[in-house]
């Protein structure tokens, strides 16, 4: 916090600074009889006539601050320095993990791409808007309702928050034009090498195309012709299953995952384990012998998407070296039931 030279707290920010990361201290308590302040570090998304101030959080929650509660704040550095795993930016990622979600079919408007694929997953199924839609956002907004609405799919629009060059004031649009923040989950990064070390994965079979088996682990059933061509999709994808499922699981193997090489980069997806079977290392294993298939392609980074409840996957993950990146959401449009499944 700014503290003058007198040893006061200073408030060192104005309305001028909406789009720019900011550190802020307020007054929680009542003043009078408890003084309880509250920090807040976010981007400055806005700051209304009425005078409060609304942050986007790194996580993409909203703070709104009264600005006569505000008792120090300055700006900060765009973005926290990484402490781990490779160098990338945001808008490097955000493509990279495009390409290993592909939709069955796209549509530019402007510069942001448009991505449908019957609703299997929402990663396909969403607005990627990266750079201007070359239209004002509500005709823009408008542009992509009638395009998801003619496929009889609900309007989403993926954005990030806590990277440099993300969309906190995207994000902050869109929810006051109503649309529903849904499905929030973070992108890892780390290396590849430490992964493919960590095991044998002498047990994994690598395949370029999910069998009957791998289907059967895989934790959304009824997978249709379109979600295949998604998961299927990329520059170069491979499937790993580990046989030998628990008594319990039919002919579903102990464990699978999914690969996406492109580049330097490889992504990690699908990897679940038979809940018999969990504890076990089988996941590592899995991602190992998936990390050495890409290595060999001459990859050297990886990411992976997980879900921000998904406290024991990211145990894992953080065991194999990769630390989150950014956060991603979806924001569904106003009067639509969600009609897409996954993350």
């Amino acid at each position: 916090m700014e503290i003058s030279a007198a040893g006061r707290f200073e408030v060192r920010i104005t309305a001028a600074d909406v789009g720019k990361r900011v550190s802020v201290r307020r007054l929680t308590g009542n003043g009078v009889t408890e003084e309880k302040f509250t920090d807040t570090v976010g981007v400055l998304t806005s700051w209304d006539d009425d005078g409060v101030l609304t942050i986007t959080r790194r996580d993409g929650e909203t703070v709104r601050i009264p600005e006569s509660a505000l008792v120090a704040g300055k700006v900060v550095p765009a973005a926290p320095a990484r402490r781990r795993g490779p160098a990338a930016t945001y808008q490097e990622l955000a493509r990279v993990v495009a390409r290993g979600w592909r939709p069955v079919e796209s549509e530019r408007l402007g510069e942001w791409e448009l991505r449908a694929a019957g609703g299997f997953t929402r990663r396909a199924n969403s607005v990627l808007p990266l750079g201007d839609p070359g239209l004002p956002l509500d005709a823009a907004l408008d542009a992509v309702r009638r395009w998801y609405g003619e496929r009889g799919l609900p309007a989403y629009v993926q954005t990030a928050t806590g990277a440099e060059g993300t969309q906190e004031l995207l994000c902050a649009e869109l929810e006051r034009r109503g649309w529903v923040r849904e499905v929030s989950a973070e992108l890892w990064v780390g290396g590849l090498a430490p992964v493919a070390d960590r095991a044998e994965g002498a047990g994994v079979v690598l395949s370029r195309t999910a069998d009957e088996a791998w289907l059967a682990r895989y934790q959304r059933k009824g997978v249709s012709e379109v979600a295949l061509r998604v998961l299927c999709g990329g520059p170069s994808v491979w499937f790993a299953t580990v046989p030998g499922g628990s008594s319990e699981s039919g002919d579903a193997p102990a464990a699978i995952g999914r690969l996406v090489v492109d580049g330097r980069w490889a992504g990690f997806a699908a990897v679940e384990v038979d809940p018999g079977l969990r504890r076990r290392g089988l996941a590592t294993e899995v991602m190992a012998a998936l990390a050495r298939r890409a290595l060999a392609e001459g990859a050297s980074a990886a990411w992976l998407q997980v879900e921000t409840e998904n406290a024991g996957a990211r145990t894992l993950y953080g065991r194999l070296g990769f630390a989150a990146h950014h956060a991603y959401h979806h924001h569904r449009e106003p009067g639509r039931e969600p009609g897409t499944d996954g993350f």
